[in-house]
């Protein structure tokens, strides 16, 4: 998928959400997906925000959307070469990698886990947000809990009102399409959610059938 250019308005816009999520608050963005709900990772009391937004159980962990496939050495405790594999192959792109977590990757995160979800999306938006924040950022979709994914930012601001502090508005979502999530941080690699990626297309990069 073709990275989108971005216009004077959008790099205000961008500048704007930036703004929000330093500040510690929510904002609402376009993915290669789906509408997103990004806040700071490494801020629990924002983090703790898109739990609320939402409605979303605290047992439920949350995705992390990266600028670059590098910034995974500050949120991954260990990777299996696999991984690298398939970065190298889909990233960016529509699939999420579980690996064992950093230290510095708060649990209100991970839902107390050792593992953390992980993407670099095909989309300069949230990638430009992430850079310039210096942080990786929460990639949950915006909508309430249970209810679909929204593709632009009219939908969200109707399911969500003034909740939201800053809604990013970057056009139609290119994909639609929730991610792939894959788990990786075990011995066992295997297929959590099946989305934009099939499981056929990961099993060539790697050359083996999974589970």
């Amino acid at each position: 998928m073709a990275v989108l250019p971005l216009h004077d308005a959008m790099h205000e816009q961008i500048r704007a959400a930036v703004d929000v999520l330093a500040s510690g608050g929510v904002a609402a963005i376009p993915t290669d997906t789906v509408y997103g709900l990004a806040a700071n990772a490494f801020d629990e009391s924002a983090v703790l925000k898109i739990y609320e937004l939402k409605g979303r159980p605290e047992g439920m962990a949350l995705p992390l959307l990266l600028s670059e496939a590098e910034e995974v050495r500050m949120c991954a405790e260990k990777m299996p070469q696999a991984a690298w594999t398939l970065m190298e192959r889909f990233w960016p792109g529509a699939l999420t990698l579980v690996v064992s977590k950093s230290a510095g990757i708060p649990d209100i995160v991970t839902a107390g886990l050792d593992t953390v979800a992980l993407r670099v999306p095909d989309h300069p938006v949230p990638r430009a947000i992430a850079k310039t924040l210096s942080a990786p950022i929460t990639g949950t979709s915006a909508n309430l809990s249970g209810r679909p994914a929204l593709t632009n930012a009219a939908s969200v601001r109707r399911e969500f009102g003034d909740a939201i502090d800053f809604v990013l508005d970057g056009g139609d979502a290119l994909g639609g399409v929730a991610s792939t999530i894959m788990d990786i941080s075990g011995d066992k690699m295997r297929v959590l959610r099946e989305g934009a990626v099939s499981r056929e297309e990961i099993e060539a990069v790697l050359g083996k059938e999974l589970r």
